[in-house]
């Protein structure tokens, strides 16, 4: 992997709305697809076929797994999961987005994202890295992406995400991309006989719109 590059926030969001500033100017793209997002170390965009092989390098990890509720067991599992998530790429009925995340120095996929949504104007995010990158950045940038695509792109309301309560990372990832803890949901099941606690977090549109660069 290539060297890691600390950027700072304020320099992720403003890359990002210049990219996505030129996305809605192609005329070609739909709500049915979404725009590639270049962040300081990273490329966000749709998945291909080939990325299977990356995914599975850490998706299957127990360390990536301790907190994701739908768990991938091994590369023939998550060349599944891609293949599903590619045939629904410009469907209009599609309402799951899954991206890549690639580093933009080595062209390895290094994380994930995921935008659902939920109801009218209203949508979930999520957000996966690479063990091997964890503290480095990586993941708000990740995130801040998300929540530009959701806003700019997809014109949301709202965005929200869960978190696992003992995953203070992401926690401390969510109240750094400007959203807010809004509840906990006690003793959640997360199926086959898991429960944790569950801590939520939203963001309006107007605060984003409204936040400092």
């Amino acid at each position: 992997m290539a060297a890691v590059e600390f950027v700072p926030l304020t320099e992720v969001k403003i890359s990002l709305r210049n990219a996505l500033i030129n996305a809605n100017m192609r005329a070609v793209l739909t709500l049915t697809t979404l725009p590639s997002v270049k962040t300081p170390n990273l490329t966000l965009r749709e998945l291909q076929s080939a990325d299977a092989r990356d995914l599975a390098g850490f998706m299957t990890q127990p360390r990536y797994q301790k907190f994701i509720l739908h768990r991938l067991n091994d590369e023939s599992e998550v060349k599944a999961f891609v293949s599903r998530n590619i045939a629904a790429q410009g469907d209009r009925r599609r309402h799951i987005f899954h991206l890549a995340a690639e580093e933009r120095h080595s062209n390895e996929v290094v994380g994930d994202g995921m935008l659902i949504s939920q109801s009218e104007g209203q949508y979930e995010a999520g957000w996966g890295l690479h063990p091997a990158l964890w503290q480095a950045g990586f993941g708000t940038e990740i995130g801040t992406a998300l929540l530009g695509l959701a806003f700019e792109r997809l014109r949301a309301k709202s965005v929200v995400c869960k978190v696992m309560q003992p995953n203070r990372a992401s926690a401390a990832l969510a109240l750094r991309i400007g959203m807010k803890l809004v509840s906990t949901n006690q003793e959640m099941s997360l199926g086959h006989g898991r429960t944790e606690n569950v801590e939520y977090y939203r963001i309006e549109a107007d605060d984003y719109f409204n936040a400092p660069y």
